[in-house]
This record gives structure tokens, sequence and C-alpha cells, in this order.
């Protein structure tokens, strides 16, 4: 199972963007979006089970940031609105084995195949 990024780049404060997710192998499966800023651990952003369309975000971007399927084209989206400075990150897709909120805490399981080379995106003040 294959999931590939694209569609970082150069925003300012207050703008968007899109990110996509090429995800290819199975049929049923779950896609999450992690990041990685300079100097910090990666982290979970959200996750979507294509199955029944379940979706789940971290606090930090609940109400910005909104991730779809379409699996017609086998691609998740993340369209990311607002952006701040913190949103500064590395993007990756991958296919967590799960996701599930615990409390108020997305959590994800084991990732299934490799990670990519993720896409940047870098927002201004």
């Amino acid at each position: 199972v294959q999931a590939e990024e694209s569609g970082g780049g150069l925003v300012q404060a207050g703008g968007s963007l899109r990110l996509s997710c090429a995800a290819s192998g199975s049929d049923d499966y779950v896609i999450g979006w992690f990041r990685q800023a300079p100097g910090k651990e990666r982290e979970g952003v959200s996750c979507i089970r294509r199955s029944d369309g379940s979706t789940y975000y971290a606090d930090s971007v609940k109400g910005r940031f909104t991730i779809s399927r379409d699996n017609a084209k086998n691609t998740v989206y993340l369209q990311m609105n607002s952006l701040k400075p913190e949103d500064t990150a590395v993007y990756y897709c991958a296919r967590p084995g799960f996701c599930a909120v615990t409390g108020t805490t997305v959590v994800y399981g084991p990732i299934m195949g490799s990670w990519g080379q993720g896409t940047q995106v870098t927002v201004s003040s």
C-alpha cells in the first residue's frame, strides 16, 4: 500500500492550501495526515476512514483544516484554511492501521508501509 502526498507551498498567514494524498493498493483504508516542524516530533493532524468517512482532527487544526476523500480517485485531501506560522512543517500522508478518539485525543495505529518524502508547507507571518 502506497500513499504519496503533494500540494505544499508558501503562503501568507491567513491563506489556504490543499494537500493531496494518492492512496493505492487497497480499497479499505485509513489515511492520516501528519506533520513535522523543525526540531519537533512528528504529530498527527487528521485522519479519515475510507469505509464510512469518519474524520478526526488534532485540536490545533479543528475548525481550520478539513480532510476529505474521493474514493473514485483513491485520493484524500487536506484543505487547510486560516493558516498560521505555527502550521509550518513538512506534511506527510500515511496509512495508520487505525485512527480513533480516546477522550479528546486522536490516536493512530502503527503505520503500514513506509513514510513518503512529504510536502513542505511554509506559512509566513
